[in-house]
């Protein structure tokens, strides 16, 4: 998936927004003031960091180990950087980023989940 392909399907999420809180190079996705993805726009070679369950960030880091690292400058326990032209399918691509989405929206406060299902 390249950057325009990343950037719709994360949008595309419930009460999903793009900032630049680490500067212009930087693409922040973000649910309900959360970050969930994270896109530098700046590099060759198109990767996206995504937030994933701890144990799973080990199996997918096992299973891909040219394409899922280690975050980048985060948390690498809970954090991983997904090259995304190296031969992941689309699919798998777009499961992690569901899988990060949905770890954020399930760690949001009761009050604030409510707020998102029911926003249309």
């Amino acid at each position: 998936m390249n950057v325009e392909e990343l950037c719709a399907y994360c949008l595309n999420k419930k009460a999903a927004e793009d900032t630049f809180p680490f500067g212009e190079t930087t693409m922040v996705f973000k649910v309900m003031g959360k970050m969930f993805a994270i896109l530098p726009l700046d590099v060759e070679e198109t990767s996206i960091a995504l937030k994933c369950d701890p144990d799973r960030a080990i199996e997918l880091r096992e299973t891909y180990p040219d394409e899922i690292v280690p975050g980048y400058h985060l948390n690498k326990q809970h954090w991983n950087t997904v090259h995304t032209e190296n031969g992941l399918s689309p699919k798998i691509i777009q499961e992690l980023i569901d899988h990060s989405y949905e770890l954020i929206v399930k760690s949001l406060p009761k009050k604030i989940q409510a707020e998102l299902e029911n926003l249309i």
